[in-house]
């Protein structure tokens, strides 16, 4: 949930244009980079009340601000910037009417599919729309063939490219190492919170673990899916 090289997400990922997005906390707390909380727009929060539940559960913990980063599927063409932007906006509304202290900002969490590239360079969702951080999730036994020319391609536009929850991937678990690889072509990588929780004996705690002890980790987020989810 919380960035743990701090400065550097709060002055990036965050960064000045809060106020576009009606903040209303000034000072930054716990910043979480990715979670599901927009209700009905992919396999997170399922109604308002959800939301409003998780969004008082991270005030609870110390969070002042949380990215809303539904899934850009190719199934759910109507995740784009202008709609997760105006989404976040309505929710940030009813979280201020309910006197709840956080602040929302828009992203996308980019499946990194083989024809991802196609998309128009505008249709891109980054974090806050501002074209400098993106974030994408890839299922995978192997690294597909496609992966790092489609990362080359968002970084040739500019943009800092996370890994989401490598820990969570089978190829990171059979081989750890490929975070060596990641490094090398740029790639910063997002680890998930609620995998420490997992049992010890388990790939995701062992990876997400082994990670951290090696400062691999540019950020961690909760990928919170709901309520349920925010159990650790």
């Amino acid at each position: 949930m919380v960035a743990i090289r701090g400065v550097i997400v709060e002055r990036t990922l965050a960064g000045t244009p809060l106020r576009r997005y009606d903040a209303t906390v000034s000072t930054l707390g716990r910043i979480d980079v990715h979670c599901h909380l927009l209700p009905n727009v992919d396999d997170g929060c399922t109604s308002i009340e959800e939301s409003i539940i998780c969004a008082k559960r991270f005030v609870e913990a110390g969070y002042t601000h949380v990215f809303c980063t539904p899934h850009i599927w190719p199934n759910l063409e109507q995740n784009t910037n202008e709609n997760i932007a105006r989404w976040t906006a309505n929710l940030q509304e009813e979280i201020t009417r309910r006197h709840i202290p956080l602040t929302l900002l828009p992203g996308g969490e980019i499946n990194l599919t083989p024809t991802y590239r196609n998309t128009p360079e505008r249709d891109v969702v980054s974090y806050r729309g501002a074209r400098k951080f993106v974030i994408f999730d890839i299922w995978a036994d192997k690294l597909p063939p496609h992966f790092e020319p489609s990362v080359k391609w968002l970084q040739r536009m500019g943009l800092a490219v996370i890994l989401a929850h490598p820990e969570r991937m089978r190829a990171v678990q059979d081989d750890p190492t490929l975070a060596d690889y990641f490094a090398s072509i740029g790639l910063l990588l997002q680890g998930n919170l609620q995998c420490f929780g997992d049992p010890p004996h388990t790939d995701t705690r062992r990876v997400a673990e082994l990670f951290l002890r090696e400062d691999r980790y540019f950020c961690l987020g909760s990928d919170c899916h709901g309520p349920k989810s925010m159990d650790i």
